[in-house]
């Protein structure tokens, strides 16, 4: 059995990188820390490569001190929950795409303005950076466009989005001729979500890294100010235009007759096994609510 000390000394070790430094920020003996990585590597195997002036990890290194952050996450929630689960005061830590995140942001700002006790934490990513930080207990909550399958995972549909196309206000867009004299605006999903949408649009079109692209940016604010400007058109994701304050100088191209939608279901991920703090479980509740 790991005793919680060895995994505290250990942390600490690899935090440092020096066995004198780990003692004293611990108040223990050198010889004391020495033994707590003695008895692990006599249950685990080798976990450290000595080095003049740093250690290394060993694979066998890396998962342990991966177990560990994971058993102090999982100490951290229980004492949250026994303190009696408050759900107005602490850190609440939120990562998801972009357009989403734009249209949820102003109601996280309006849900700490009414508990001023709340920390929000919120981070842009693309689904993959997501389900990464997830998973690595980096953030508690997180909202993912592809449903992930992992089994460490509990996800939950949030809500839908469709997929639009937007040009220049003034500009008509009848073939795909006219898609390559615009020229296309990317972004870090933009491939994928103009594959997608433009094959509904326009059938046995070329694709997309046929077209001329006139500029880019992975900024989900900024997509379509270049668009805005006449230098190209871009595929977003309907919060990402109506975020978008030049509403003015775009235009959403509408699907023909019979045409179907494209729509992204948007998806609440979190550690499926740790109890969501109290915190958690109020963010969930006002973002459906809003949505």
């Amino acid at each position: 059995m790991l005793q919680p000390q060895w995994l505290r000394t250990f942390r600490t070790l690899v935090s440092v990188g020096n066995f004198t430094r780990t003692a004293e920020q611990l108040d223990l003996t050198q010889a004391a820390v020495s033994q707590h990585v003695r008895h692990l590597e006599t249950q685990l195997g080798k976990l450290l490569i000595r080095h003049p002036r740093k250690l290394e990890l060993t694979p066998a290194g890396h998962a342990l001190l991966d177990y560990a952050r994971e058993m102090e996450t999982a100490e951290q929630r229980l004492a949250q929950r026994l303190a009696g689960n408050e759900d107005s005061h602490g850190d609440i830590r939120l990562i998801t795409p972009g357009s989403i995140g734009l249209a949820l942001y102003p109601r996280l700002l309006a849900l700490q303005q009414a508990s001023p006790g709340l920390n929000i934490h919120h981070r842009f990513a693309p689904t993959r950076e997501v389900v990464e930080s997830v998973l690595e207990n980096h953030f508690e909550l997180g909202i993912v466009t592809q449903k992930p399958d992992d089994p460490r995972l509990s996800v939950t549909e949030l809500t839908r989005e469709p997929l639009e196309l937007v040009v220049p206000a003034g500009v008509e867009i009848h073939d795909w001729r006219d898609l390559e004299t615009l020229g296309f605006i990317d972004h870090p999903d933009g491939q994928d979500m103009a594959s997608r949408l433009l094959s509904r649009r326009f059938p046995g079109n070329p694709g997309v890294r046929s077209l001329p692209r006139s500029g880019s940016t992975n900024q989900i604010s900024l997509i379509l100010e270049p668009v805005a400007c006449g230098l190209g058109f871009s595929v977003v994701p309907r919060h990402a235009r109506e975020a978008f304050q030049n509403h003015q100088a775009i235009k959403v191209v509408a699907p023909a007759d019979g045409d179907v939608e494209v729509v992204d279901t948007l998806w609440w991920i979190t550690r499926a096994e740790w109890p969501l703090s109290a915190r958690a479980r109020r963010v969930q509740r006002d973002l459906q609510a809003g949505l």
